[in-house]
């Protein structure tokens, strides 16, 4: 039984291929480029550099296009006892730029910020980063508030508390760590599981993680 239904991907709903690439990072398979962003909004989760503390962004209206059915849960209550599971292919380093283009289709279908939690199995996020040099006590009293996407590294999943929607980007980390993180994710999702990785690795860890 393969382990990932076959559904249409992010990228067949593309307004565009991505324009530019990181330095240093290989060019991925072109996805949807966001729709524009105001001044007002930021994105959930940018760290805005200085000393002071950024002000946590307030959830936005997303009047662009609807969004890929892939990332549309069929049941918008959020009670179903096993989450849709969408696996998006994406290289180690593309996987992070994929969870946040995930991220961004999701919150522009409607997705409150608070009921998304995107993990990390390599690098944290730079707003993991960023947070936690205020201490760990504010950094998880950030996820109790639940009024913001929360983002967190798969070591701690153990301490991440379950969201409607789980977005894990498999970029990098140890097997030993990944492998843990995926089954803990998808426990954590309620409604709608989505990976960002290499299919024949989430496969595989995937395996371990259920200790096949």
């Amino acid at each position: 039984m393969p382990l990932f239904p076959e559904e249409p991907q992010i990228h067949e709903s593309a307004q565009g291929p991505r324009a530019t690439t990181a330095a240093g990072r290989p060019a991925s398979t072109p996805r949807p480029v966001p729709g524009p962003r105001s001044a007002a909004s930021p994105r959930p989760g940018r760290p805005v550099p200085g000393p002071a503390r950024p002000a946590s962004p307030k959830p936005r209206p997303h009047p662009g296009p609807g969004p890929s059915p892939a990332l549309t849960p069929e049941n918008r209550s959020d009670q179903r006892s096993t989450p849709q599971l969408q696996l998006i292919p994406a290289p180690v380093l593309g996987a992070l730029d994929a969870a946040e283009e995930a991220l961004d289709l999701l919150l522009e279908s409607g997705r409150a910020p608070g009921e998304v939690l995107v993990l990390t199995t390599g690098d944290p996020h730079p707003w993991t980063t960023h947070e936690l040099s205020f201490g760990e006590a504010a950094y998880w009293a950030q996820q109790d508030a639940g009024d913001d996407v929360f983002f967190a590294h798969a070591a701690a999943v153990e301490r991440a508390n379950s969201r409607p929607v789980v977005i894990v980007a498999v970029n990098g980390g140890d097997d030993e760590t990944a492998a843990k993180a995926l089954p803990s994710a998808m426990a954590r999702a309620s409604a709608l599981l989505v990976v960002c990785g290499d299919p024949q690795r989430v496969s595989a860890l995937l395996g371990v993680g259920a200790g096949v």
